[in-house]
């Protein structure tokens, strides 16, 4: 019931928060102008682009496929590709990305994956993904300071918040996965801390059952531990996978008819967004995210462009990821049954 309640909740303040973002958005800008410059764009561009954020999410179920094999669980790749999409739909509607790893793990544990072992695998997926956004940070700024300058100078705070709470999470990460009595030793505090409150009751089946748990957990993590090679695999595709998502960007600003910057630039530009924007509590970083494009590319697409360019963006590199998600994740939940 709770969970219906949070889900319904969560579902509103998405809803509040697109209305808010699409108002302002709107409100001082003439639609006719906006549809005019988008209606112009060449079709083949709206398919390149729906073909490249599926290319996004496949990278990630790639990824837990090939570390679930490592852990011998013979989990079919379509069921992973699944996972995928079930994640990026509660990512995308809930603030901080909060909601996105329990639904895969909901789903994971239908296919008889342990829970210990499901969160290894997604923890590990999100130091790679985030530690690619740090290392793409820091690729900027020492090799790209001329765009820190030119470009997001307004809001370059963001952007070093960004990569230093992305820095943060990802060392924190790595601890609970790497050192794995440090990660039993958080839960069963925060057991026994609920217990004290009496939020939770006092069960001696618990804790049992959580240090089962526990068990699983550190052999997962020993297990993909032993394999360098695969986590440094993870990261080319993590690293490829972000690629793609920017260079949604860069698409619109060629299917704009824009040539004035190469795409390494605006892909880092896009970067910057995405790295101001990870950590903080918003769906999507849904409303900071059009804002920030707003204010980072107004010299690039000058004139009537910018509020095309940003819906076009978004529009297929976030809010059409939604709708697709949304329908897999249907999907997800009428093949994806428990087995015996």
């Amino acid at each position: 019931m709770k969970s219906k309640k949070s889900i319904i909740g969560n579902a509103i303040f998405f809803i509040a928060l697109f209305g808010l973002t699409f108002y302002a958005i709107f409100k001082n800008n003439e639609l006719s102008e906006l549809s005019q410059v988008i209606q112009s764009v060449k079709p083949v561009y709206f398919i390149i682009g729906f073909v490249m954020i599926n290319l996004f999410v496949w990278c990630e179920s790639y990824i837990i496929h090939r570390m679930l094999k490592v852990l011998r669980y013979k989990v079919p790749k379509r069921n992973c590709v699944k996972y995928s999409y079930v994640g990026f739909f509660f990512s995308c509607i809930t603030p901080s990305a909060t909601g996105g790893q329990p639904a895969q793990l909901f789903y994971m544990n239908r296919d008889n994956v342990d829970v210990s072992v499901g969160t290894v695998v997604l923890m590990i997926v999100t130091i790679l993904y985030k530690f690619v956004l740090v290392f793409l940070g820091a690729l900027i700024f020492i090799f790209k300071h001329g765009l820190i300058s030119n470009y997001i100078s307004d809001v370059v705070f963001f952007f070093y918040l960004g990569i230093a709470l992305n820095v943060f999470c990802v060392a924190f990460m790595l601890l609970l996965v790497f050192e794995p009595t440090l990660a039993s030793t958080i839960l069963l505090g925060l057991i026994h801390g609920l217990e004290k409150i009496h939020i939770l009751k006092k069960k001696e089946e618990r804790i049992e059952k959580i240090e089962i748990s526990m068990i699983e957990y550190h052999r997962a993590a020993a297990v993909i531990k032993e394999h360098k090679g695969m986590i440094v695999e993870g990261f080319v595709v993590s690293l490829i996978q972000r690629l793609i998502h920017f260079s949604v960007t860069y698409l619109v600003f060629r299917a704009l008819g824009l040539s004035t910057l190469g795409a390494i630039d605006i892909v880092a530009l896009q970067s910057v967004i995405s790295i101001s924007v990870d950590m903080l509590p918003l769906p999507g970083g849904m409303g900071i995210s059009e804002g920030l494009f707003l204010s980072i590319f107004r010299k690039i697409f000058q004139g009537k462009l910018l509020y095309p360019a940003m819906l076009l963006s978004r529009g297929i590199s976030y809010y059409a990821l939604v709708i697709i998600s949304a329908v897999m994740t249907c999907v997800a939940h009428l093949t994806i049954k428990r087995k015996e």
